[in-house]
């Protein structure tokens, strides 16, 4: 089973005084990257969370940010009375005309803002929210590593098939080449060994065979589709695999002298070259 490292949970908690929304996008990225938009109130609690979050996703770019929209007629803003009131008793001393509360209301330290102190039960129903959004966007990940395995196994088996082309087309290739060479030479018009000719046409056939190739590749496509089955997403493992495809295939192509099969080469490099740009989102 293969993971995307795309992903988006979101989850939505009600409480008393206010409503407290947590969404948590992920993107491709090498390593884990997080970044956290988190409420003054429960900034002491962000090493909790990036260690959860770095438990649960392992790989991507991951953002979460918190909204917190209040419910209730509360606030944490209260007016200071005994400023106030204090005010109010040194503008009366002065005999003005004037409002003297509306004079009071805009002098400095009026209103305070009250801290408010992290509730620990509040915490733990915030905690248990982000374990719901971290699932959400694991399924999420689930969902998009679907379509990527079926997208692989669309196109490994589309390498197979030319692969099988280029295995009926090796003995046609051979005799093509034995044919070029022979008419090259006849064209010269010179007396030669015709065993010396044979022994040396037999070292360069052995330079162009590609049984070892075609061997390899075929394992190698194998192993591919193994480990998509496998229960753990390793998209760097294959990666790997994928730089081996790519080799065998560069190989072949190298030492297929034979337009026919550099056709199948070319097809095969398309294919994977469109693996290898998928296999960037793999977690």
């Amino acid at each position: 089973m293969i993971q995307s490292m795309t992903g988006y949970g979101k989850s939505i908690l009600q409480l008393p005084s206010k409503k407290i929304t947590i969404e948590i996008k992920s993107l491709n990225s090498k390593n884990l990257d997080l970044n956290t938009r988190i409420p003054a109130i429960y900034r002491e609690k962000e090493v909790v969370i990036r260690r959860k979050l770095a438990k649960e996703l392992t790989r991507g770019k991951v953002d979460l940010s918190f909204f917190i929209e209040a419910t209730a007629e509360e606030t944490s803003t209260k007016i200071n009375t005994a400023v106030v009131s204090n005010y109010i008793a040194q503008l009366n001393e002065l005999n003005t005309n004037s409002d003297v509360l509306s004079v009071a209301m805009r002098l400095p330290d009026v209103l305070k803002t009250e801290r408010e102190e992290l509730n620990e039960d509040e915490w733990h129903e915030i905690e248990k929210n982000i374990d719901v959004a971290i699932n959400h966007l694991q399924d999420f990940r689930n969902d998009e590593g679907e379509v990527l395995k079926k997208d692989f196994v669309f196109r490994i088996d589309t390498i197979k098939n030319n692969l099988e082309d280029v295995i009926t087309l090796d003995s046609e290739r051979l005799q093509a080449v034995r044919d070029r060479l022979q008419k090259a030479i006849a064209e010269l018009k010179v007396t030669f060994d015709e065993n010396r000719f044979e022994q040396e046409m037999i070292y360069y056939l052995e330079k162009l065979d590609i049984t070892e190739e075609k061997v390899r590749l075929s394992n190698h496509l194998k192993y591919f589709l193994e480990e998509l089955e496998s229960s753990v997403s390793n998209g760097k493992k294959l990666g790997f695999i994928s730089q081996e495809i790519g080799r065998e295939i560069n190989t072949i192509g190298s030492k297929a002298n034979f337009a026919p099969m550099q056709k199948m080469v070319v097809q095969m490099k398309d294919e994977l070259e469109k693996i290898k740009e998928q296999l960037l989102n793999v977690l």
